[in-house]
C-alpha cells in the first residue's frame, strides 16, 4: 500500500509551527523525533541565509536559546531540537521552563546575547498539541520565515563545517521576572516605598497550569502584594483545570469566581505561554476583548496623545467610539497577531505615532516593549497606572467608565465542507455581501479590511455583524453585537435566509 510522504509545509501555522505532539485515540503524532531535527536544520540554515548570522567562525559560533512551556511533550521536542542544532554547529542555552515574550527577551538581555531563540508550545491548544516559534533580536519569524524553515529541513542542508555546538543551561525566567519587578518599581516610582510599591494590594494570578505561573511568585511577592488565593500556578500539561486561555469563558469564569472569593482588587490570568493576558476587577468584572483594548489604550493614549491603536478588525464601534473621545485613533485591521504587530510597526516607519497592536484574543504588543505580545508586560503595564489611579481613590477599571457595554453580543463558526477552503470561503463572502446590500435595515461597511462588515439599523437596533475566514481552520466566523435586546435573533433569523441555501457550509448552529 502506497504511503505518501508527509509533507513538512502541513505543520505551518501562519509565522510559526504546530503539530499532534502526544498520540490520542483520536491523533497520530506529527511532530515526531525525526521531524522536530529537520525544523532544527531548517532554524539553522534560516539563521545563516536569511538573517545573516555567521555560523561558520568556531571561534564565536552562533548562539540560540531554547526554551518551553509545561507541556508534556515538552522536554522530548526540546532534547531532539537541540541535537540538531548543535550538530548544525550551535551552542545552545537550555532556558528550560519559559514564556514566549522571556525568549524573545534572551536576544535582548546583556548577560544572554541570542542570536536566536526558540521556544517550544502550542499556546492554549489541547495538551496533545504543541510547536515551535522562532525569534532573532529584529523580533518574531514571519510567515515566509517559516516557509523557507520547512524547505530547508534537512540535514543535507547544513553545508558549512564546525565543530559540534556546546550546551549549558540557565534560568532565563528569572531573570524576565527582575527585569519586570525593576521596570514596575521605576514606572511606580513611590516615594515612600520604591521596593515594594504593590504593598496593601491583593491580587490574584491564575496561570491555568501554563508557564504563568512564575509572574505571582517571582514578580508580585517582591513588590509586596498579596498573592492568596492564586490558583493553579503549578506547571501541569495536562491542563487539569481550565484551558489557559483568557478568550476562554470557563478560563474567565474562574479567575472572576477566583477574585470575588478572596475579595482580591484584582485577577490577573495568562495564557499557556504568557504572550496574553486578561483581567478582572475587584467587582468580578472582566476586563479582556474590548474591555481590555480600552483599558490599555486609556493608558496609552494619556502618555502619548493622539496616538493610533491598531486593532483586529472584529471590534465594537463603541471601542472606536472610545479611543477618539481620548484623543486618540484606531486603525481597524486584519485578524492575527503577526498582522496586527507589523501593521503598528508600519505606521509608525511612515511616521503616524502608533503605541499599541493588539488582538480581541489578547496579544497585546507596545511600541515602548519592542512590539513585543507579551501578556505580563501588558499587566506590568496596568500596574504601573493603577498604582497611580489609586492614590487618587480609583482603580484601573474606572478608566473605562466611558466605554458604553453592548446589550447583546453572539459568534457562530460556519464549517467549510468543501476541500478548497480558501477558495470556497471567499465565494460565500461575496455572496453574502450582494445578500446584504439587498436588505432592509442591513448595510455593508465599506470602512474595512477583513470579510465584511455589515452595520444594522431600524428593526434590529443599532449594532453591527463581521463574517470572516478564520485564520487557522476551515471555517467561515460571524460576530454579531448589538445594542437592542432580542435583536440578535432576529438578525440570526433573517440570515438562515442566506445561509441555510449554502450548500459548502454546516449551518447547523445558525
Amino acid at each position: 500500500m502506497y504511503v505518501p510522504e508527509f509533507d513538512l509545509a502541513s505543520l505551518q501555522n501562519g509565522s510559526d509551527i504546530r503539530g499532534i505532539a502526544l498520540e490520542t485515540p483520536e491523533h497520530e503524532v506529527t511532530l515526531t523525533d525525526e521531524r522536530v531535527e529537520k525544523i532544527a536544520y531548517g532554524f539553522a540554515v534560516w539563521l545563516k541565509e536569511v538573517k545573516k548570522i555567521v555560523v561558520e567562525d568556531e571561534h564565536a559560533p552562533a548562539k540560540v536559546s531554547v526554551g518551553h512551556d509545561s507541556r508534556l511533550s515538552a522536554d522530548r521536542i526540546k532534547s531532539i531540537f537541540i541535537k540538531g542544532l548543535t550538530k548544525a554547529g550551535i551552542d545552545v542555552i537550555d532556558v528550560g521552563l519559559s514564556t514566549t515574550p522571556a525568549m524573545f527577551m534572551s536576544t535582548q538581555y546583556e548577560a544572554y546575547k541570542c542570536d536566536g531563540a526558540v521556544m517550544i508550545t502550542a499556546s492554549h491548544l489541547p495538551f496533545e498539541y504543541n510547536g515551535l516559534k522562532f525569534f532573532t533580536k529584529d523580533g518574531g519569524a514571519e510567515h515566509e520565515d517559516i516557509d523557507f524553515i520547512l524547505q530547508q529541513a534537512d540535514e543535507e542542508n547544513i553545508t558549512w563545517k564546525n565543530k559540534e555546538g556546546n550546551v549549558t543551561k540557565a534560568s532565563l525566567l528569572n531573570e524576565y521576572a527582575k527585569d519586570l519587578v525593576n521596570k514596575i518599581r521605576l514606572g511606580i516610582n513611590d516615594a515612600k516605598q520604591y521596593d515594594q510599591p504593590l504593598t496593601g494590594r491583593h491580587i490574584v494570578v491564575d496561570a491555568g497550569n501554563g508557564a504563568g505561573g512564575f509572574f505571582a511568585e517571582k514578580v508580585l511577592v517582591p513588590l509586596g502584594a498579596d498573592i492568596s488565593g492564586s490558583q493553579y500556578l503549578n506547571p501541569d500539561g495536562h491542563f487539569p483545570n481550565h484551558i489557559p486561555n483568557p478568550d476562554n469563558k470557563e478560563a474567565m469564569r474562574s479567575i472572576q469566581d477566583a477574585v470575588i472569593r478572596h475579595h482580591a482588587d484584582m485577577g490577573v490570568i495568562f495564557d499557556t505561554d504568557v504572550d496574553r493576558s486578561a483581567l478582572v476587577d475587584s467587582n468580578g468584572d472582566t476586563l479582556n476583548r474590548n474591555n481590555l483594548i480600552a483599558v490599555i489604550s486609556a493608558i496609552l493614549i494619556k502618555e502619548n496623545p493622539g496616538t493610533t491603536i491598531v486593532t483586529s478588525s472584529a471590534t465594537s464601534e463603541h471601542l472606536k467610539t472610545f479611543i477618539t473621545s481620548l484623543g486618540g485613533k484606531q486603525d481597524r485591521y486584519i485578524t492575527g497577531y503577526r498582522n496586527v504587530i507589523n501593521r503598528g510597526i508600519q505606521l509608525n516607519k511612515e511616521g503616524t505615532p502608533t503605541s499599541l497592536a493588539i488582538e480581541t484574543s489578547g496579544h497585546a504588543a507596545l511600541s515602548e516593549n519592542y512590539f513585543l505580545d507579551d501578556g505580563a508586560y501588558l499587566v506590568a503595564k496596568i500596574l504601573m497606572a493603577d498604582a497611580g489611579l489609586k492614590k487618587e481613590g480609583k482603580n484601573f477599571s474606572d478608566l473605562i467608565t466611558s466605554l458604553k457595554q453592548p446589550v447583546e453580543t453572539d459568534e457562530v463558526r460556519f464549517k467549510i465542507l468543501s476541500q478548497d477552503v480558501h477558495a470556497t470561503g471567499q465565494r460565500v463572502m461575496e455572496n453574502f455581501q450582494a445578500y446584504i446590500e439587498t436588505a432592509t435595515d442591513l448595510t455593508v461597511d465599506p470602512a474595512n479590511l477583513e470579510g465584511v462588515r455589515v452595520n444594522t439599523s431600524g428593526q434590529y437596533g443599532i449594532g453591527w455583524m463581521l463574517l470572516r475566514m478564520s485564520l487557522h481552520e476551515p471555517l467561515l466566523v460571524l460576530n454579531l453585537e448589538s445594542d437592542q435586546e432580542g435583536s440578535i435573533k432576529l438578525v440570526r433569523e433573517k440570515l438562515k435566509t442566506f445561509f441555510y441555501d449554502q450548500s459548502v457550509l454546516d449551518s447547523s448552529r445558525l
